[in-house]
């Protein structure tokens, strides 16, 4: 990927769209000394670019009912390409893994799971090791969360 630079004008377009993406064109332009059309161009560039790549509404779990966050340590004994391919297909129809990650360490995957209560992950977890063979998975259930966010830090 080509490495494109940014500005500090791009940079707080960034900003801006992170925290929220349903203002204007214009009072975005507002924000950082740009006339709408020239704004605009800057989204579109950015766009193009891959900087942004899609722009969502951020629910509430809780309002949702999925007031429990498990993170979820697998290990496997099985490391081919073709187990790791109907693995991460699998886990992937699963909408209530909301995060999946291959690691390095001791753990070789980690998930994040939202449920609606345990009973709920009990359900989720009997899918989950429905998908393929696992060695290993350890559940831990989050007491409080207290920093989640979406936005990615911009540096200049």
């Amino acid at each position: 990927m080509e490495n494109f630079s940014l500005d500090r004008i791009d940079r707080r377009i960034l900003e801006i769209l992170q925290s929220d993406a349903t203002r204007s064109v214009v009072e975005i332009g507002e924000a950082v000394g740009l006339s709408a059309t020239p704004c605009w161009k800057r989204i579109k560039r950015l766009e193009k670019e891959g900087f942004i790549e899609r722009r969502v509404a951020i629910l509430s779990r809780e309002r949702l009912g999925l007031g429990v966050t498990v993170i979820v340590a697998i290990r496997t004994a099985r490391h081919s390409e073709e187990w790791l391919e109907v693995f991460a297909a699998g886990v992937s129809r699963i909408p209530e893994v909301v995060e999946f990650y291959r690691m390095s360490g001791e753990i070789d995957y980690l998930l994040k799971i939202v449920a609606r209560d345990i009973a709920d992950y009990d359900r989720i977890y009997r899918k989950l090791t429905k998908v393929a063979d696992l060695h290993d998975v350890s559940s831990s259930f989050a007491m409080q969360e207290i920093k989640s966010t979406t936005a990615l830090p911009l540096f200049d």
